[in-house]
């Protein structure tokens, strides 16, 4: 039972959308520069005020990805230990071929650097990096996993006791395999918050079961565009909890440097490090409470959950602003944001692709020269046709 990794080279076609999915061979180089700018899923939230109430310190995250490369220096000394892989044969979780699992470490702990906007939401958080797939094969070929190497990751996950465990993968052809559901629930049930992506075949709008990030008592996250909208590729669905920026997401990749990409995979991490957050500063509330609370204070479009962006899309400041202990489940309310006062409701749209918007743009532009080449031609005839009925009026005078 093969799982798909979104968006990455190895993951299963059904579930990415070349559209939308950035090839990392071409777009990420390993070892480059860092980006100077502060990400737009950063500007969206004030970081200094975020840092003054929880950093994430004494909360370890389980990423149980493609690996994790320790050797990018915003990620240099972030490992709670060197974890352990599970489908290369190494001692530890440290090699990332692929770069994925590094981008979904970076943007839930990536330390500060000088001349680069890009952080973690949770600095002072501790990784543990789980390879469950994306070792080398034979012949240059990507080795991947399956469900039964997620299963023994996230068993191990349990095992080390971390807080909040990250799965950044579905399932291919949407299986459930028992062994899966089965572990996810005794991560579950020991108290751990469980963050999944929700996929990345929702261009249709249409609402598919994706797994994990459909199990009971699992974060299912779907990812939000800059309008705080669905992003068009993100999978809809009853199960969908929350969502969180998930477009040209900004995070490290090995060897040091960072680059984007985008997918609900980056969305999912996003979830996890307002989770590590919510664990420093609430460390008597249990999941379901932090859970709770992140949905009650997401921005959302109506007080019901929807099936394309669940509870809203995650406000990590509104999460850390309310020390009022919650309940274990959610209340529908009215929209809020930041904790104070209503907000304009925001609308839920299937969104459109860089490439849709500017071949919309095209259209307009095209259209509106064709409208003055045909008013222009109009002008000229009116104006022939007068100077025509002018002389011949003049000769019968």
């Amino acid at each position: 039972m093969c799982l798909a990794t979104a968006p990455s080279a190895f993951a299963d076609s059904r579930s990415d959308d070349p559209a939308f999915s950035l090839d990392s061979s071409s777009e990420c180089k390993f070892g480059g520069k860092n980006i100077a700018s502060t990400p737009w899923s950063l500007q969206r939230i004030i970081m200094d005020q975020l840092k003054d109430k929880a950093t994430g310190k004494g909360v370890t995250v389980a990423v149980i990805d493609t690996g994790v490369d320790d050797d990018n220096k915003q990620l240099a000394g972030q490992m709670a230990s060197k974890g352990k892989d599970f489908v290369g044969g190494r001692a530890d979780g440290t090699q990332d071929l692929q770069g994925h699992g590094t981008k979904v470490a970076g943007i839930i702990a990536a330390k500060k650097v000088p001349n680069s906007g890009f952080m973690g939401l949770a600095p002072d958080a501790k990784i543990l990096p789980i390879r469950y797939t994306g070792a080398a094969g034979k012949n240059g070929k990507v080795k991947n996993g399956n469900s039964d190497t997620m299963v023994a990751a996230i068993n191990y996950a349990v095992e080390q006791r971390v807080q909040i465990i990250n799965i950044s993968s579905d399932t291919q052809g949407r299986r459930d395999p028992e062994a899966l559901r089965i572990a996810i629930q005794e991560a579950v049930d020991a108290g751990i918050i469980v963050v999944a992506a929700a996929g990345n075949a929702g261009v249709d709008g249409l609402s598919k079961k994706t797994y994990p990030a459909s199990y009971d008592g699992v974060v299912a996250v779907a990812a939000s565009d800059r309008n705080d909208e669905r992003a068009f590729f993100s999978q809809a669905g009853d199960f969908v909890d929350i969502a969180a920026p998930g477009v040209d997401m900004v995070s490290t990749v090995p060897k040091g440097g960072q680059c984007t990409d985008q997918g609900t995979s980056f969305a999912a991490p996003y979830v996890a490090g307002v989770a590590a957050l919510m664990k420093d500063r609430y460390p008597e509330w249990n999941s379901k409470q932090i859970i709770a609370r992140m949905q009650e204070t997401a921005q959302r479009p109506t007080a019901e959950p929807n099936r394309y962006v669940g509870w809203g899309v995650v406000d990590p400041l509104a999460a850390l602003s309310n020390s009022t202990e919650p309940g274990e489940t959610p209340k529908p309310e009215a929209p809020q944001q930041a904790g104070s006062g209503q907000v304009t409701p925001m609308r839920v749209t299937m969104g459109e692709t860089p490439a849709e918007r500017d071949r919309r743009i095209a259209i307009y532009v095209l259209g509106a020269g064709l409208l003055l080449v045909f008013v222009a031609g109009g002008s000229g005839i009116a104006v022939r046709d007068w100077r025509r009925k002018k002389a011949g009026g003049l000769g019968t005078d």
